[in-house]
């Protein structure tokens, strides 16, 4: 009987857990925000339909529907709902709000549905689709349902089908969205109908669908994507959007989520026995220190009674003093001196007793208190612990590429950190009224951190602080970070079209490559005045552009002789280095800076490559490459001279203008930008001659799958 009353006492506990933070009213159809916070669906149509939102309050179907449904029946929050102004419609509408049914994922203006959260107050983004794109919190209808059990809420589930006054329901049907009661069950699902084969279940004031389906594609959810932290079905696995995240089965992840879950209850519960046992503990202090308090008092009254007793008798014997007054008028000495010698031992006796009173109890309860020897005893021994310092950023490891990698470190003699909270924010973004909106990641683990789907082409400020049990420490210094010009191109290198691939050494997971010339070289060189054939060797990228924006990066060794970076069409390619190219023939024209295979050509056609030349740790800038590449910078290099080498290069590829640009992929100052014919793939390229090495920047985050289209065949690498 205990143990039942105390659940009941749980379950009452736990209403404010169940309350929408809208309406303040149970949840019905609840929807889990972006936020982890939940709203009823009716509530979240009303907040966008007072926002101006039009068109986006999710799927119409999955508002309950019955037999029985009328406009009178219907939940009385939608009767609230309060539409926008005309004049506010005219500039939603005018504005392009609800009007992206076909709209597509990153175009120029693209629709940003904004929900404000009543729970945390803060802006969260709903994404293109609005609420249909959010998942229904199942979990959370049945913890209601039970609530309402427990605690009878609302009386009895009656019939929605009987006439007035309805019978009491003692069946539901999950397929018509309705309770019946017996009678008005078999009416509704007569013998030989197809109705006759839904299966009964037991009445509910809300029908739930018997599994959780995928918003998107209405699919049954399978699995868990942990870094958008999102189920999906098996036709979000497919889908770019989750290309290279960490995805599991549902299994995997209900059981980690529900081991963490109980752990974390069970030290939760462990220390609510804890202070439950301290709060006896002080009821019982409490209870002995008022009892020895009322044992002193009863003690100290009894004392002050009896004296009270014993000198109002003192008062009683006034007569005496008014004897002793008329006798002190006797003349007669003899006479006196009788009577005065007995009245003198009766006075002094009085006299004695006024000159030794003193209370016979006093006002001091001092062993009536409390001992604190042992708590005292535990706050002398207290270490008080200082907040983290502000943490200092490694720029030498800390950088931006296809996401961003941020890494930190505490000052030395610095008290620990606990964990760290990370903010970033865009800063080439319009200025906004108000306070600036920093994005917040909390409780962050280790010394980096990983901040994925950056937007290309900006720049971001970045901080970090510590946290500890005394609290929050200084924020770090800000970093800047740019971000490429357009999205990473990822690709492994292909030396299979060079003419001489026993000279190129290309690393186990092919993103390095090394020419070592050895011994064919000398022997070249060695027959230089013959008229020997010097080789190129090139290695290309295994993946060939057709479409869009690209961009990659690469760190040339300083050391190396000659280096060409750059890009070129994949035919002409294959084309130009099947064979070996004659360097030492009198017809052969070094580049002049870049090799736009155009020198024969018109000034109107695109070359169809485009190379940057690298060499002895200097890049080159030849003398051609004013007539055909344009400088980016109002104080950059001019045509004909050399510029040292950056760490990283960088190249751009626009493949719709037929444009690539060279940049210094550190401070992304532009060093070339070159016109290319764009009429085919376009691969990544690069030639050597004689010893050199090139290393591709490695992708932060996880490698995507790709397709590779070298050589005319595809294949799923």
């Amino acid at each position: 009987m205990a143990a039942k009353r105390g659940t009941k006492t749980s379950m009452k506990n736990m209403e404010k857990e169940l309350l929408c933070p809208v309406c303040q009213e149970m949840y019905k159809q609840p929807l889990v925000l972006p936020c982890t916070h939940n709203v009823c669906q009716a509530c979240a149509r009303e907040v966008l339909g007072q926002q101006g939102y039009i068109g986006h309050g999710g799927d119409p179907s999955s508002e309950p529907t019955s037999p029985a449904s009328t406009p009178s029946t219907r939940s009385p929050r939608l009767s609230r709902r309060t539409l926008p102004k005309p004049d506010r419609l005219d500039r939603l509408l005018k504005s392009g709000f609800g009007t992206y049914p076909g709209g597509k994922r990153g175009a120029l203006h693209p629709q940003v549905i904004m929900f404000p959260c009543p729970a945390c107050q803060g802006d969260v983004e709903l994404g293109e689709r609005g609420l249909a794109g959010l998942f229904r919190n199942l979990t959370l209808e049945r913890v209601v349902e039970r609530y309402r059990q427990s605690v009878s809420v609302g009386g009895a589930i009656l019939c929605q089908l009987c006439k007035p006054p309805p019978l009491e329901a003692t069946k539901g049907c999950t397929e018509c969205r309705a309770t019946f009661c017996n009678e008005c069950f078999k009416l509704f699902h007569p013998w030989g109908t197809q109705k006759a084969q839904h299966e009964p279940t037991l009445p509910t004031l809300s029908f739930r669908p018997k599994g959780l389906m995928c918003p998107d594609h209405k699919e049954e959810v399978t699995h868990y994507c942990k870094t958008c932290q999102r189920l999906v079905c098996q036709l979000c696995r497919v889908r770019r959007t989750h290309s290279g995240h960490k995805i599991t089965p549902v299994l995997s992840a209900y059981q980690a989520l529900k081991d963490k879950l109980t752990k974390s209850l069970t030290y939760i519960l462990g220390n609510q026995d804890t202070v439950q046992t301290q709060i006896c503990e002080l009821e019982e202090k409490r209870a002995s220190l008022l009892q020895a308090i009322e044992e002193c008092q009863q003690e100290r009254l009894a004392r002050l009674s009896a004296q009270i007793q014993e000198h109002r008798s003192l008062l009683d014997g006034s007569g005496l003093v008014g004897y002793a007054q008329e006798v002190l008028k006797e003349t007669d000495q003899p006479c006196f001196v009788q009577a005065a010698k007995q009245l003198h031992n009766r006075i002094a006796r009085a006299t004695e007793a006024l000159q030794t009173f003193r209370p016979a109890a006093s006002s001091s309860f001092r062993h009536c208190q409390l001992d604190v020897g042992r708590e005292m005893k535990l706050l002398t021994e207290l270490n008080f612990l200082r907040v983290p310092e502000a943490p200092v950023i490694d720029t030498q490891r800390t950088f931006a590429y296809d996401q961003i990698f941020l890494c930190w470190r505490l000052p030395p003699h610095s008290p620990p950190a606990w964990h760290y909270t990370v903010e970033f924010r865009r800063t080439d973004v319009p200025a906004q009224p108000g306070p600036t909106r920093w994005q917040r990641r909390e409780e962050v683990r280790g010394t980096s951190a990983l901040l994925e789907n950056p937007d290309t082409g900006s720049v971001y400020v970045l901080r970090v602080r510590g946290c500890n049990k005394a609290g929050y420490g200084e924020y770090s210094e800000d970093v800047h970070l740019h971000t490429p010009p357009a999205p990473v191109l990822h690709f492994f290198l292909d030396s299979r079209w060079g003419a001489s691939r026993e000279r190129l050494a290309i690393s186990k997971d092919q993103r390095a490559v090394r020419s070592v010339p050895g011994l064919p070289l000398l022997l070249a060189a060695d027959r230089l005045l013959t008229g020997c054939h010097l080789s190129v060797d090139v290695v290309l990228g295994d993946v060939a552009v057709t479409q869009g924006r690209s961009y990659w990066a690469c760190a040339v060794d300083p050391a190396s002789y000659l280096v060409k970076v750059g890009v070129g069409l994949e035919s002409k390619l294959q084309e130009s280095f099947q064979g070996a190219p004659d360097v030492i023939s009198p017809r052969y024209d070094p580049d002049s800076g870049h090799d736009s295979g155009a020198e024969d050509a018109t000034v109107e056609a695109s070359p169809p490559f485009a190379f940057l030349t690298i060499g002895m740790g200097k890049i080159l800038l030849g003398s051609g490459a004013s007539s055909n590449a344009g400088l980016t910078g109002r104080d950059g290099p001019t045509a004909g001279c050399t510029v040292p080498l950056p760490p990283r290069l960088g190249i751009c590829l626009d493949y719709e203008r037929g444009r690539v640009s060279f940049l210094d992929a550190v401070s992304f100052r532009g060093l070339l930008e070159c016109p290319l014919d764009c009429s085919g793939p376009v691969c990544p390229a690069f030639c050597f001659i004689g010893g050199g090495a090139v290393q591709l920047q490695e992708p932060v985050g996880t490698k995507p799958e790709r397709k590779v289209t070298i050589g005319g065949f595809a294949k799923l690498d």
